[in-house]
């Protein structure tokens, strides 16, 4: 026997029995984004290693050690995307989108970061996110805020979340905080763990992104940015809670939230929850007006946000809220020969009466009784029997499978769609 290929760790299939979660969250996402007016826009999953780099920040983990990048056969070095904004920047650059305009967009798809697998946090793992290019004023940050907000309710878990924002200020005003940060974390190196005196000289912010509980105390003690935020920045923050307030929404502003990439400024914001353990942020985003310049394209304010799809589905799946409609409404039970040479052209029929049937018709022979198994098992509403007698009387029996559902029925076919079609 040939040895089993597996694999590899930390990406992972997705099978029938958890998809209707992923559907759930997909449809709701669509329909959703749809209904704010965001045009969806997809871009490859392989990108120029440049493109990251200078987007992310070589001083960052996800650069310095979780991509996955090669050397293609000219020596060209491309990198998976280990997250989704630079490339929509990228491609909105590309073709022309930014000038003069303004684009709410939103993408979904695979992501890869080589990290180690965890609940909720996996090599390959999946993202919804939105992006809005062309507008600078705190209103559009509130609606991505509010239009997540309502999300979690169509998804059922509004509960399970707190909103936490911050400002980072502008580019100006973090230079002074750094510089003072620096100056607090330097006199005290020996609290410090070995990621956070290697972030110390190139990147200070992110120490306050640790998740080390050595160093709570430390960082609750540091200076916050809110206290050297420009006035622009500070106003801009000032009417974002305004908006959110006047909407009734609940947040807590946290001075240690960061980000973990770069290219942020002003608004930062990350939905967290503790139904997942250690990796407690499902939903993440903020400002990020300097990128498209950084990136060569004109100046362009830029806002957006990105969600973990695995995430959203753990807590979906543990807090026992099922996705919609995933299971059948029918398994067609067939027994005898005219049964079976009949019982395809009969449920093709009902499905062209009934376009929205779930219908399964069964398959391989068996008897009634391991028939009616499969059907149980299926989770199917009703059980549609169809044997020669009932061929041979132009009806269909029609036995319910689920409490509640009223009694067992013999009618005719047209009869039967008109039954079906009250259910479905």
């Amino acid at each position: 026997m040939a040895q089993q290929v597996k694999a590899i760790r930390g990406m992972n299939d997705i099978l029938p029995e958890n998809i209707h979660y992923w559907h759930r969250i997909e449809g709701t996402v669509r329909s959703l984004l749809g209904r704010y007016g965001y045009g969806e826009i997809r871009m490859p999953v392989i990108e120029k290693t440049e493109l990251f780099k200078r987007s992310i920040g070589e001083v960052t983990d996800i650069v310095e050690k979780e991509m996955y990048t090669f050397n293609d056969r000219n020596d060209e070095s491309l990198t998976m995307r280990p997250e989704g904004t630079a490339g929509c920047v990228r491609a909105a650059i590309e073709n022309g989108l930014l000038h003069n305009q303004t684009h709410r967009l939103w993408y979904q798809g695979a992501m890869f970061r080589y990290e180690r697998p965890q609940k909720g946090r996996y090599r390959q793992f999946h993202q919804i996110g939105a992006e809005v290019f062309g507008m600078d004023g705190p209103d559009i940050d509130a609606e991505l805020i509010l239009l997540s907000a309502r999300l979690w309710r169509e998804l059922e878990i509004d509960s399970m979340v707190t909103l936490q924002l911050n400002s980072l200020g502008s580019s100006e005003s973090r230079v002074i905080y750094r510089d003072k940060l620096t100056s607090y974390l330097s006199e005290r190196k020996d609290q410090l763990d070995e990621d956070s005196l290697r972030r110390l000289e190139s990147n200070p912010l992110r120490i306050l992104d640790s998740k080390n509980p050595a160093m709570a105390e430390l960082i609750a003690n540091a200076p916050k940015l809110t206290e050297e935020l420009d006035d622009e920045s500070k106003q801009h923050f000032d009417e974002l809670c305004r908006i959110l307030d006047a909407a009734g929404l609940k947040y807590e502003i946290n001075p240690c939230l960061v980000r973990g990439l770069d290219y942020y400024s002003k608004t930062v914001f990350e939905w967290v929850t503790d139904a997942l353990g250690a990796q407690g942020t499902i939903c993440a985003g903020g400002r990020y007006d300097g990128l498209v310049t950084q990136l060569g394209g004109k100046e362009t304010p830029a806002v957006g946000f990105a969600m973990g799809i695995e995430r959203l589905a753990v807590m979906m799946q543990e807090s026992g809220i099922e996705g919609k409609d995933h299971y059948p409404d029918a398994y067609l039970v067939q027994v005898g020969e005219r049964a079976m040479q009949q019982g395809m052209i009969i449920a093709e029929k009902l499905r062209d009466a009934l376009p929205g049937l779930r219908l399964i018709t069964h398959c391989g022979g068996g008897s009634f009784k391991s028939q009616f198994k499969k059907a149980d098992k299926s989770h199917a509403r009703f059980a549609l029997i169809l044997g020669d007698d009932e061929i041979d009387k132009g009806e269909i029996g029609i036995k319910p499978l689920r409490a509640g559902d009223g009694e067992q029925k013999m009618l005719p076919i047209n009869a039967a769609i008109e039954f079906l079609q009250q259910q479905i």
